[in-house]
């Protein structure tokens, strides 16, 4: 048992990779890549690390950081917890009308997930164990696949490529952008990675319910794994039934979905096909696993969203693998060296998997080294 959380120190880091060429997505681009870091020591002097969700809009990270500095420092430094789910319960109702007064309830859920992760962190590592063993894991491998690729056919074919070479054997491609670039795309990458293998579609909420009626029928000849977010996340459950009901691909949402309640009208609506929470961005590890096991309970598939840094990945992988199912963890084919560079040696994947370390907590911290050229300034 690791015991009581005495937090000693609380802290947050703004890392920034700027771009020469945006990662585009339906709703916008992203001129920057950011990874926001929360670092919580204990009394003992043992710490853990996560990270929170802040990729858009841009600026996000700075508004983040400061909500994190002034409103949630002092519930965590001097504080007592039995456990990170006790910390993420009274943190979480400390701060609930603070983020209506706000009208941020998504920034402020951001926050504590970070916190949340380190939290859990800090209580692996205390208890000597790899995260996804604390978690009740029974393996620490999980599948993944690639994404992150679109809309350029060209350079979607050169990062299909590529991660095939670096042993992926699944990917995802974002469409949402003219329809005949998304056909021309999609057709590319079946031709260059075979009949059978694993593609799934990103369409970032891009669509209304006609045109994701028509759209859904109009990609089944390329035979998508899953279809993502082909509506935007509010829309009505008879909405989402009447696209599903359309489609011959699975339906996969969960990133802009937030709270235990929306997550269980979701699974239980026969709408999805996979579920898909981001635990950078809503409920951490406490909030996300009882999502991860719910989901597979349903009988549906469980497959964690994540595009940001390292930290964040790490403690996605970890998720997966303590939630087990036959989900893949996403990983961004996109340029960012806050995901590759800032833990050194995260796994290579291997025949479309990878292992996590028997290391305590998520088994890695990030280099000092990396984290200070990246630093962006306050």
């Amino acid at each position: 048992m690791s015991g009581p959380l005495r937090i000693a120190r609380a802290s947050a880091s703004l890392h920034l990779h700027r771009l020469k060429v945006p990662v585009l997505s339906s709703f916008g681009a992203m001129r920057a890549r950011p990874m926001l870091l929360v670092r919580i020591e204990d009394k003992d002097g043992a710490c853990g690390w996560g990270e929170i969700w802040c990729n858009f809009p841009p600026g996000g990270g700075e508004t983040r950081k400061r909500h994190f500095d002034e409103l949630f420092v002092p519930m965590l430094e001097g504080a007592t917890f039995d456990g990170p789910a006790e910390a993420y319960a009274e943190i979480g109702r400390r701060t609930r009308i603070m983020a209506i007064q706000a009208g941020e309830p998504g920034p402020f859920a951001q926050v504590l997930a970070g916190i949340d992760q380190a939290l859990w962190d800090l209580s692996a590592r205390r208890a000597k164990q790899p995260l996804w063993k604390h978690l009740g894991g029974a393996s620490g491998e999980v599948a993944v696949y690639a994404s992150g690729m679109g809309p350029d056919t060209a350079v979607a074919l050169k990062q299909a490529k590529a991660s095939v070479a670096a042993g992926y054997e699944a990917f995802k491609l974002k469409v949402g952008f003219a329809h005949e670039s998304d056909l021309a795309a999609l057709g590319a990458l079946r031709v260059e990675l075979g009949p059978d293998a694993f593609i799934a579609i990103d369409a970032n909420q891009a669509w209304d319910v006609e045109t994701a009626s028509r759209r859904v029928r109009e990609f089944a000849k390329f035979r998508p794994a899953w279809i993502e977010e082909p509506l935007a996340a509010d829309a009505t459950e008879a909405e989402w039934q009447l696209v599903a009901g359309l489609s011959a691909s699975k339906i996969a949402a969960g990133e802009n979905m937030r709270g235990a309640a929306q997550f269980r009208h979701a699974i239980e609506s026969n709408a999805f096909g996979v579920i898909q929470p981001d635990l950078a961005k809503w409920g951490g590890f406490t909030g996300c696993l009882a999502v991860a096991r719910q989901t597979i309970e349903a009988g549906l598939m469980f497959c964690p969203h994540y595009l940001g840094g390292a930290v964040g990945l790490a403690a996605s992988a970890h998720l997966l693998a303590a939630a087990g199912g036959e989900g893949k963890l996403e990983i961004d084919a996109q340029d960012n060296p806050l995901r590759t560079e800032a833990l050194g040696d995260f796994p290579r994947v291997s025949k479309g998997r990878l292992r996590l370390p028997d290391r305590p907590g998520l088994g890695y911290d990030p280099d000092p080294d990396f984290l200070k050229r990246t630093l962006e300034a306050a």
